[in-house]
């Protein structure tokens, strides 16, 4: 496993990759410290070079869709929903509820708020497009003022 860390306009992201395949991108390195033992910080594989160059071109405004190869870890459940999120389009949003629904299951959407909490590859997999019913925010593993940052950037104001 290897580890990177971008220096990004909303502060530090870590990236991992494991058997060439994005498989984290977080916001604190605590989600990392279990790992650190096996992923190695030293000289960052392609991947990670291309996922930190495609993140810059994202955070200019000039990338709207990522084009990285994802294995994201969690149950078949939590997979699905991650499948959803990519499918929120740039600059769009999703309530949680509209997800459920979206999956055949429309009382899930706490089920789906947890998955979309669990997301490991945030940004590239857009979390930070779900909001509550009502157009309210919600949270954010990265903080409310990081989802804002992350919304007003594809054009949106809440």
């Amino acid at each position: 496993m290897h580890g990177h860390i971008f220096n990004s306009p909303v502060g530090p992201l870590y990236l991992q990759e494991e058997d060439g395949r994005l498989v984290g991108l977080s916001f604190e390195s605590a989600s990392y410290e279990a790992g650190e033992e096996t992923a190695s910080y030293s000289e960052a594989p392609p991947l990670l070079l291309e996922a930190e160059r495609q993140l810059r071109a994202y955070f200019s405004g000039r990338l709207r869709a990522f084009d990285l190869p994802l294995r994201p870890e969690g149950t078949p459940f939590m997979r699905r929903v991650w499948s959803e999120l990519e499918r929120i389009p740039y600059g769009g949003t999703a309530s949680y509820k509209d997800i459920a629904r979206r999956m055949g299951n429309p009382g899930a959407c706490r089920a789906v708020g947890m998955a979309n909490h669990r997301n490991p590859v945030a940004i590239i997999i857009p979390c930070h497009r779900v909001i509550g019913s009502g157009n309210t925010l919600g949270g954010y593993a990265g903080g409310l003022e990081i989802k804002k940052t992350l919304l007003r950037l594809e054009g949106l104001s809440f």
